[in-house]
């Protein structure tokens, strides 16, 4: 979970979009390269006396970016028409997404002074991990299966919001086999099998799914809200937290599923970000 300042180390493009107080659009400010890195990296702004809307991206205008502006602002623009797009949003996603970050702020300047202010920046993009793992040992094969996520989360407002594009179904960029020991017999290996996913934005209340397809007889393995089970782990040890904030801050997951031998789930438990987790809802 991010609560440390991560800009220098994943950042690697910034693009500062600056408007006046009534949402016209000025002038974009870009910071690429070793720049960044530097931990006491500013960027300088020559502003007149006002009152400014800043709009922050990072990983948006770098040459591997997976995001673009619909239209690019420009003079004549307004604040409310910026959109934010992932790339070949409505087809398949498995690509290892570049990431994503936004922050925005107000801020008042006089004349002549110096004003030193931060926008802090909110990662976009999520690692999520899936393991399949048969309860009593044994050997469970990727190939065996079919791994999707569908969410609506490709299109983003001014203030990082989601703004509904149409479906969007995440395949995952990366699978196969591990074997992770051996059974407490010790006369087999316990081999499992994983897939990674690389989303956009997971917004609390979006109906974002996470199933798993068994390819022999075309059953479904497991068909569930998978923010709703990310949750679930908020409500043992971030209780605190806003359900947002908490979607927000964590952006590698990691679920482990267990299989019965038929390859069917068993609904006791679930292993999210290495935390056990027990299901007694099982509508959930």
């Amino acid at each position: 979970m991010e609560y440390a300042n991560a800009f220098h180390s994943q950042v690697d493009c910034l693009a500062l979009l600056v408007y006046d107080e009534q949402g016209n659009y000025l002038v974009t400010y870009i910071g690429t390269g070793d720049e960044l890195k530097d931990e006491n990296y500013r960027m300088t702004l020559d502003l007149e006396k006002g009152s400014y809307h800043f709009i922050a991206y990072g990983g948006l205008t770098c040459p591997k970016t997976s995001f673009s502006f619909k239209a690019v602002p420009g003079i004549g623009s307004i604040m409310q028409d910026l959109r934010v797009e992932m790339h070949n949003a409505g087809r398949v996603s498995e690509t290892d997404l570049h990431p994503l970050f936004h922050g925005s702020l107000d801020m008042s300047v006089d004349n002549g002074a110096y004003e030193e202010a931060t926008v802090y920046l909110m990662k976009n993009t999520n690692n999520i991990r899936v393991v399949l793992q048969q309860m009593n040992g044994g050997e469970v094969d990727d190939k065996n299966f079919t791994f999707r996520i569908t969410d609506d989360n490709t299109l983003f407002a001014p203030d990082n919001s989601l703004i509904s594009n149409g479906g969007q179904v995440y395949a995952p960029w990366a699978q196969g086999q591990r074997t992770v020991g051996v059974t407490e017999e010790g006369d087999e290996t316990v081999t499992v099998a994983y897939a990674e996913f690389s989303t956009s934005r997971l917004v609390a209340g979006n109906h974002t799914r996470l199933t798993i397809t068994r390819n022999s007889d075309n059953a479904q393995v497991l068909n569930i809200p998978l923010n709703e089970y990310l949750l679930l782990l908020k409500s043992d040890h971030f209780d605190k937290m806003g359900d947002q904030e908490f979607l927000d801050r964590e952006n590698n997951w990691s679920l482990i599923f267990f299989l019965d031998n038929n390859h069917n789930w068993i609904r006791t438990h679930i292993v999210v970000n290495d935390w056990i987790v027990r299901i007694n809802d099982a509508e959930l």
